[in-house]
């Protein structure tokens, strides 16, 4: 099993519009048969938003992101979330207990 963390650092005062626009990309992944958990901080980086998944092994994180990223829907909603975002980076981690 994986854990894949989508970390993104949110523009200044950005998070209430990027929660609005992560409602529409969950409905889209959940059709896709793909879901995922919102985290947002609470200490450390102000504006940090987290979209974390599960998988069962790397090809199907791979697969499912091909779906996800093949959806004219998601591609739409993804290029009105990119302008709130200052930075982002991808952690992938094992699960081990």
């Amino acid at each position: 099993m994986i854990v894949v963390r989508n970390v993104f650092r949110l523009k200044f005062g950005k998070a209430k519009d990027a929660k609005t626009i992560l409602s529409d990309i969950m409905e889209i992944n959940k059709k896709l048969g793909v879901t995922f958990r919102v985290l947002t901080d609470i200490t450390g980086v102000s504006y940090t938003l987290v979209l974390e998944t599960n998988h069962e092994s790397l090809s199907d994180f791979e697969n499912q992101l091909k779906s996800v990223f093949a959806s004219k829907e998601y591609q739409e909603s993804y290029q009105k979330f990119i302008p709130l975002v200052d930075s982002a980076y991808r952690e992938i981690m094992t699960v081990v207990a």
